[in-house]
């Protein structure tokens, strides 16, 4: 016998414990009609009186206050992609002065470990409670972990600081798409989302000039500042603003907290928690070389993730419908098609935002600044790209075409940034770029696509799982990216420059003047040491290249689709699909 969904995500034949859930919350036209029953008056099969708890909300902003609330939740997203891009011109000097280049993994590592570990989860919480006060509440916990790092006195103390600020991500980033689409019609959604995601894109890509401004002229501190400041304007605006729900929600009270947490599939997170630790413990400390690669420790970690992940797959699957992660929304073609397309590409884009001041700093010799006014042909580009594919998929309706554009471009500029080396001429830097940047055609269309795909009870749960896959997968992508970048290191430094200690390297950092303290000016072995960075930043450059064909081929899948057709909301259900009323309520 089917049972009546009680909220996005949770598919019509969903375990007995759902609908036992939405029986209690029934609203009080529920108890009106079983009182009829009481008094023998037929009137069961009237249809009940108002919105039911789960039903689809045609609740929808305009005018000022959707201004107000897109310009709120728009500078979250901002402050948060910002947080995430920021830093990677400030590191050269974080190693530095903290003599931690092996760490420096872990200062992207940290926070989207922590942001993926828990993101699962609160795609449901938002399933079941008052969105735009979960959403402030992350956002706090956002602000105190930045709050950390400004503070920090040594490389540990920084790392606790990213992640307190990756446990608030975690419901920040699917929360404000959740928060855009409840305000808007379905017709509308993929104008505002890519406005949305434009504006935290925008965060992303100028993130490294900030940085680099703030690391030379003040202190690489005000890089975690200035979130106080800006999320505080935005915090308040958003608490004075009212927020649609996309479905009928009861009234967040203890009472429905506790019938909620049996809900959460904690046994499923608590599989996947250690799963995702243990993997990424390893990926860190076999790239930064505190052990071998085939030590013991190193393997065993290896093996209890694989063993942990079995076991948590295993154990979605038994759960069916209510898992975090629900295997049959998951088989949807358009889903993971859409998924694979936005992990990949954004995967690339965070590796390189990471390495590229590297290589301007380490090989070109510039300082932080200048190092982040070289990324602006790849910033102004992406921009270009991303108003260019927004304005036409208005126009045109389908969002394949772009998505494979986006890939194309992002592989072919990814494969000629390969090239460069210690004599690459402006010229070719500013220009490969400027090819890169052609990923904004298609950076936002994977929440567009999954949106269209899934019905509104299920597609703030898709998007979770989207936004899930991408923290999880940067996460793990910025690590790797780590490993083959140190490892080069060592080996290209005992190849070229057998004169320099390896651990010499690592300790110094990647700021220009921390690489040229090691040789003597004009050396032999200076030049040989500027190459040994080179070639190990063309390695990584091959990892994005990789990724962003991986794009391409992902886009494919995400069905031929016309978003300027209007998707019919989700029916609602008959009686005969209900469980009927327990009279005993009189």
């Amino acid at each position: 016998m089917g049972s009546e969904p009680l909220a996005p995500g949770v598919l019509s034949d969903a375990p007995e414990k759902d609908t036992q859930l939405r029986d209690t919350i029934k609203p009080s036209s529920s108890s009106s009609s079983t009182t009829t029953v009481a008094t023998g008056e037929n009137r069961q099969d009237a249809p009940p009186e108002g919105p039911q708890i789960g039903d689809a909300m045609d609740d929808h902003l305009e005018g000022f206050k959707l201004f107000a609330l897109l310009f709120s939740t728009s500078l979250i997203f901002f402050v948060l992609l910002l947080d995430q891009s920021v830093i990677s011109t400030a590191i050269p000097k974080i190693t530095s002065e903290f003599h931690s280049l092996p760490d420096q993994g872990w200062y992207s590592g940290a926070y989207q470990l922590t942001s993926a570990v828990l993101q699962p989860l609160t795609g449901k919480l938002y399933t079941y409670f008052p969105t735009k006060w979960l959403f402030l509440a992350f956002f706090f916990v956002f602000e105190v972990g930045s709050l950390l790092c400004a503070v920090a006195t040594s490389s540990p103390f920084f790392i606790v600081g990213r992640a307190v600020a990756g446990l608030g991500t975690s419901g920040l980033q699917n929360g404000a798409l959740t928060i855009v689409s409840g305000a808007v019609p379905l017709q509308k959604r993929a104008f505002y989302l890519g406005l949305l995601i434009g504006t935290g894109q925008l965060g992303l890509v100028i993130g490294p000039l900030i940085g680099g401004l703030f690391t030379q002229y003040v202190t690489w501190r005000w890089c975690f500042y200035i979130n106080l400041p800006i999320g505080a304007v935005a915090g308040v605006l958003l608490g004075l603003i009212r927020v649609p729900e996309q479905i009928v929600k009861e009234p967040f009270s203890a009472a429905v907290v506790r019938r909620v947490i049996p809900l959460l599939d904690t046994i499923g997170f608590l599989f996947f928690a250690p799963a995702a630790t243990l993997l990424l413990l390893a990926l860190q400390f076999g790239s930064g070389g505190t052990y071998d690669w085939n030590s013991s420790l190193i393997i065993g970690l290896f093996v209890g993730a694989g063993v942990a992940f079995i076991l948590f797959f295993i154990w979605e699957w038994k759960a069916g419908d209510v898992a975090i992660i629900p295997f049959s929304m998951v088989r949807n073609r358009v889903v993971w098609s859409s998924t694979l397309q936005y992990v990949s590409l954004l995967s690339a884009v965070f590796v390189g935002t990471q390495y590229f001041p590297i290589y301007f700093q380490a090989v070109k010799g510039v300082g932080p600044v200048l190092s982040g006014v070289y990324l602006l042909p790849s910033i102004i580009s992406q921009i270009i790209f991303i108003l260019f594919s927004g304005v036409l998929l208005s126009k045109v309706g389908y969002y394949l075409p772009f998505a494979v554009f986006a890939g194309v471009g992002a592989t072919l500029g990814a494969g000629l940034i390969s090239t460069w080396n210690v004599h690459t001429s402006t010229g070719m830097w500013i220009g490969y770029q400027v090819i890169y940047g052609i990923r904004g055609a298609g950076i936002q269309l994977g929440v567009v696509a999954i949106q269209n795909a899934l019905p509104v009870k299920q597609s703030s749960l898709g998007v979770s799982f989207l936004v899930f896959c991408q923290t999880f997968s940067s996460a793990v992508w910025v690590v790797v990216a780590n490993t083959i970048f140190t490892q080069s290191l060592i080996n290209e430094t005992r190849r070229l420059v057998p004169s320099i200690n390896p651990s010499a390297v690592l300790a110094a950092g990647s700021s220009a003047q921390a690489v040229r303290s090691l040789a003597p000016p004009g050396s032999p072995e200076l030049t040989a040491l500027l190459k040994v960075f080179s070639n190990s930043f063309d390695i990584v450059a091959y990892l994005m290249t990789a990724l962003a064909g991986i794009s391409i081929f992902a886009s494919f899948g995400m069905g031929w689709i016309d978003t300027r057709q209007t998707k019919p909301e989700a029916k609602p259900e008959t009686k005969s699909e209900t469980k009927p009323e327990a009279t005993a309520e009189v």
